[in-house]
């Protein structure tokens, strides 16, 4: 049964697709999952693609809200590796006592490795730097490439890779597509309508990791959080 809540959200976002402004997805497959973090910072993880001590989970973007990640940590005893090579979220997770099994880099991702622009955020309350529209104010920071990363850290697999990257994520979704990888679960947070990104490029990349087995469990109600699990393995 769906809640009244969620009913909205879908509502809204079937005036959203019908206008033109939105991509209309449901989810694909039927799976044991939690949600965990914040209302603003939470994620849906899937349980049947198990996590535990030695998983390998990427959380790339965390801003200033690591509620997922520490519920990550708490629940499975895990330990996440976070990234964000904005100044504002570096600044502040120097002001926060992190346990052990968070393990910070202030890395992005993109589509090259090495420097990058990101523009500031117009709105001085909010935390979000995007690569994508550069207007304004802009700094450089450190980015590399999803298989530079992993090559950087010693991996070979990624159980979970979490993006809430402000319009990058689509490069990153092309990157998984040509260079064979394949996080079990892959959450991340679609940008269409934000930086001018159009909303075919988001049916695209829905399109890109179906063909390669990820299947949709979960989509927030404002129909931009996904969550994926490969469903082939």
């Amino acid at each position: 049964m769906i809640s009244g809540s969620r009913a909205l959200g879908r509502g809204k976002r079937l005036i959203k697709f019908l206008t033109g402004s939105d991509v209309w997805s449901t989810p694909e497959v039927n799976v044991a999952s939690v949600r965990l973090g914040s209302t603003y910072g939470g994620w849906t993880i899937c349980l049947e693609a198990a996590l535990g001590p030695d998983s390998v989970i990427y959380s790339v973007g965390v801003g200033e809200d690591i509620s997922f990640d520490l519920g990550l940590i708490q629940k499975f005893d895990c330990t996440v590796l976070a990234f964000d090579p904005t100044p504002r979220s570096i600044d502040w997770l120097k002001t926060q006592k992190l346990p052990q099994q968070f393990q910070f880099f202030p890395w992005g991702l993109g589509e090259t490795d090495g420097l990058a622009s990101f523009a500031t955020p117009a709105n001085g309350r909010h935390v979000s730097y995007s690569s994508v529209a550069l207007r304004g104010r802009t700094v450089q920071c450190e980015v590399y490439r999803l298989s530079t990363l992993m090559r950087k850290l010693g991996h070979d697999k990624i159980d979970l890779l979490k993006m809430d990257i402000e319009g990058s994520e689509y490069v990153v979704i092309e990157d998984i597509f040509t260079d064979n990888l394949r996080p079990r679960q892959l959450l991340t947070e679609f940008h269409h309508g934000m930086y001018g990104i159009a909303r075919e490029k988001t049916a695209v990349a829905l399109k890109r990791l179906n063909t390669l087995g990820y299947r949709i469990f979960s989509i927030s109600p404002n129909g931009r959080e996904y969550s994926f699990v490969l469903a082939s393995d």
